[in-house]
């Protein structure tokens, strides 16, 4: 399989959260790889464990100083060598000499061209000493050998959590949710999958966690459908039968499984993609598109894929009841679902009034923490006892 570039991870700390939105779509589109955090527990955490080339730190956080942070990363002998520039809204003397003072590489206001952001982050890694070299490849290094230990003894746990029709209440499928065990350095899944990418490590690491779920649940049935997060790099770069040789082994019907398309916007040949897709169809999986009303999940992306379900974004979801922005969405989108014979459903459902509305306006289907939160034991019977409550 072709390798993936590797691009350069930048951590993007601050509690203003529209800034950050547009910062991170910025990131992106000039080939970085991005990645947030909101507390100084959550950066101190990342930037010890990940391989972060550069901290763009904001001054205000819920429960630290941008100043105060900057302080932490450079006193800490696992994070003083990780460039950080701390972005501020003025451009004050005394923000900059206190920045300075703190240890920040650079200073520069959030108002600032995104070309002068760029030439600062550049001139940062061009005059990068020796030592930080060297601390971040013993840092990469490190990861890969996590991520070799993490695929070779198999230390991820899978988790399901079930998605229920409405009309008539019934179990329709699980979503496989695959998290890192304890003892693991890297213990966010989000972070797990975006390093594995980052080091050409994903497609083992997926197919471990697809293996490891597909052996439990063929256990436990073969009549619900399964749920499992798709990659369009796994579509693109591998061969259906060697996917279909997981399934096949356990005895699970390939008309069962559906592979849940995440990161359309990591599509790299669109034309490859879309015959890969319809080759996995022809041999009976079925595919859903995620994040519908949201993100990347464009209508394009729909008419492109054709799936056979849609699942709507939980921000769409949250507080649907209160929002009629919200409601005309979901209005439009259950709409184009029926008239193609689409099965939509709700993520996110995490209270009854989101529930109570999502079935009044005939999504198909929902899964949230309101239900059944995800879990490593699959109690079909519990699972199904559920609809009790809810018929």
């Amino acid at each position: 399989m072709p390798s993936q570039a590797v691009k350069k991870q930048i951590l993007i700390v601050d509690g203003e959260q529209s800034y950050v939105k547009s910062l991170l779509t910025l990131l992106e589109n000039h080939n970085f790889e991005a990645m947030t955090a909101i507390s100084a527990q959550g950066t101190i955490q990342k930037a010890e464990t990940l391989d972060i080339d550069l901290i763009l730190l904001g001054e205000g956080l819920p429960d630290s100083d941008g100043f105060e942070l900057c302080q932490r990363l450079k006193s800490n002998s696992r994070t003083e060598h990780i460039p950080v520039i701390l972005l501020s809204h003025g451009k004050e003397a005394e923000h900059r000499i206190r920045g300075y003072h703190l240890g920040a590489d650079d200073c520069i206001d959030k108002e600032s061209e995104q070309d002068e952001l760029f030439a600062r982050m550049e001139a940062i890694w061009r005059r990068s000493n020796g030592e930080f070299k060297k601390f971040r490849n013993d840092r990469r290094n490190q990861i890969i050998q996590e991520l070799s230990r993490i695929i070779e003894q198999g230390l991820i746990e899978p988790h399901f959590q079930p998605i229920y029709l409405l009309k008539p209440f019934r179990l329709f499928g699980l979503e496989v949710l695959s998290r890192p065990t304890k003892g693991t350095f890297i213990a966010n899944a989000e972070e797990l999958f975006k390093t594995a990418m980052k080091y050409d490590m994903y497609y083992p690491l997926e197919m471990l966690c697809w293996k490891k779920a597909a052996e439990i649940v063929s256990s436990k049935t073969k009549n619900e459908h399964l749920f499992f997060n798709c990659h369009p790099y796994i579509v693109e770069n591998s061969k259906v039968s060697l996917v279909k040789t997981i399934f096949e082994h356990n005895n699970i019907p390939l008309n069962k499984v559906v592979l849940e398309i995440t990161e359309r916007s990591a599509v790299n040949e669109y034309n490859t993609f879309y015959t890969r897709l319809n080759e996995y169809r022809d041999h009976g999986f079925s595919f859903a598109i995620d994040d519908v009303g949201g993100g990347y999940a464009s209508l394009e992306s729909i008419v492109a894929t054709r799936p056979e379900i849609v699942k709507i974004d939980q921000h769409i979801i949250r507080g649907l009841h209160l929002d009629s922005v919200k409601k005309s969405i979901v209005k439009f989108i259950v709409a184009f679902c029926k008239e193609n014979q689409i099965v939509s459903i709700a993520e996110g459902v995490e209270c009854k009034e989101e529930y109570a509305i999502v079935s009044e306006m005939g999504v198909d289907a929902v899964q949230g923490y309101y239900l059944f939160r995800p879990t490593p034991d699959v109690n079909l019977r519990e699972m199904k006892d559920l609809r009790i409550a809810f018929s």
